[in-house]
Formats: C-alpha cells, structure tokens, sequence
C-alpha cells in the first residue's frame, strides 16, 4: 500500500509565512522567529523530499529567518534614535505588512475582472472615442469658422425654433362640473315649481360639457326614481317633474 502526501501550495515565501501566522494566530508585530523558521524549513523539506524543485526566493526567505534568528540571540550593537534596541524583525514585518496589503488588493482585482467578464462589450470604442475628440477639438473648430457657416448655423436654428412653435400643445384643463353637483342643481329647481324643461335647465350653461353633465345627472336621477320625464313640445326637448313622496311609495 501507498501513501499519497499532498502539501498546500503557495504563491511565494511571504503567502507561505502569512499562512503559518494566520494558522497559528500569532501576532505579526511580534513574530516568534524560532517557531516559524522551524515551520518553514520543515515545508522546504517536505518539498524537496517530494522532489519538487524549491524557488531560490523560498531559500533567501528562509535563510533571511536563519539570519534574524541568530540576531536575536547576540547582543544588539545598533540602537535607534530613541536610543532603544533595533528589532532585527522589522524589516520582515515591514515586507510581510505590503505583501498582505498588496494580496488583499488583488483579490479585489481578481472579483471585479471577474464582474467585467460577464459584461458584454460595446463594440467598437476606439471609433467613438476618436469622434468624441474630434468633436471637442474646440479650437481646431473655431479656426475654420467663416461668416457663412455662422449664417448656415443660423439659419438652421431659427428652422429649429419655427418647428417647435409649430408643434401641437396639448392642455388639459378640468371641467368645473361633477354629476353630483349636478343633481343637487336639478332637485333644487324643482322646489319650487312641479317641473321644468330641459331647454330652461341648461339655459344657465349650455356649454357642451355642461349638457352633457346636465344629462348624466338626469339619467342618475331617473335611476334613483325621484324624478320623472315626460315628452314635450319642441325638437329633442322634454320636461323633468320631481315625484312626490306617494308616487316614490308606489314605485317602491
């Protein structure tokens, strides 16, 4: 029986060593240099007896650790400006701090290239954007303007004006009436007198859509039975009576 290994592969040494701090939750600011030099040597190995071929910059990188390690063991000669130790770490937790900024960036790259691949293409933009620059050209345009071109503009622009007044315009205006209004109109004519004609009901308005809601009304009074028509003299003319409360028991 064989066993297969199969080791994670990484993009670099610094995706490799941010793998082991994430893994190990370890603080990036204060890296335990042993303890993560251990690791990576350990996977270079693993490589190498998988017989892959080890990039040379996984083998700077770990002798880069080897060398911070053994810093860290001797006494600290240089101090800063404050007078305090110089960290032999900070310049890998300076290269380490990019490289995730940079790695977080492409990501970000990597999810819009993939929203751009699902778009489709406009065609073909070079041709419109060179008329768009020659119709900015401004100056180049002003260059050539003469008195009749001036005139031509002109011309086509009063065209343009004319057209525009002559364009039909559409208002709408609301009619002063309603069939409710209207109703009350006519019962409160009938007060006073047994009946009226339709001519001396719409004497007052006889606008068209005045008459038309006179009617209306009319045809909604007949509906609720408390009015009556009957036929009179005259061309389409007829009288409007209001029933009385004895006439509206009978129908009902």
């Amino acid at each position: 029986m064989s066993y297969e290994i199969r080791l994670p592969l990484f993009e670099g040494p610094f995706d490799l060593l941010l793998f082991f701090i994430e893994r190990d939750e370890l603080d990036i600011y204060d890296i335990p240099i042993s303890t993560i030099t251990d690791d990576f040597i350990a996977y270079i190995h693993e490589l190498e007896k998988l017989n892959l071929d080890v990039a040379s910059e996984f083998i700077l990188v770990a002798a880069t650790l080897m060398r911070i390690k053994a810093k860290l063991l001797l006494p600290r000669e240089k101090l800063d400006e404050h007078g305090n130790d110089i960290d032999p770490r900070d310049e890998l937790v300076r290269h380490l701090l990019e490289y995730k900024k940079y790695k977080s960036v492409i990501v970000e790259l990597a999810a819009l290239e993939e929203t751009r691949s699902l778009k489709e293409k406009r065609g073909n933009v070079l041709k419109e954007l060179k008329k768009l620059s020659e119709s900015t050209d401004v100056e180049s345009e002003l260059q050539d303007v003469d008195l009749y071109k001036l005139l031509k503009v002109y011309e086509r622009v009063l065209v343009r004006f004319e057209d525009e007044q002559k364009k039909p315009v559409h208002t709408i205006v609301p009619f002063p009436y309603t069939i409710a209004d209207k109703k009350k109109e006519i019962l409160s004519k009938l007060v006073d007198t047994s009946k009226i004609s339709f001519e001396q009901m719409i004497a007052s308005d006889n606008t068209k859509i005045g008459v038309i809601f006179s009617f209306l009304a009319i045809l909604e009074l007949l509906q609720m039975q408390l009015i009556g028509i009957t036929l009179g003299e005259g061309y389409n003319n007829f009288w409007v009576q209001k029933k009385d409360s004895k006439e509206q028991e009978k129908m009902g």
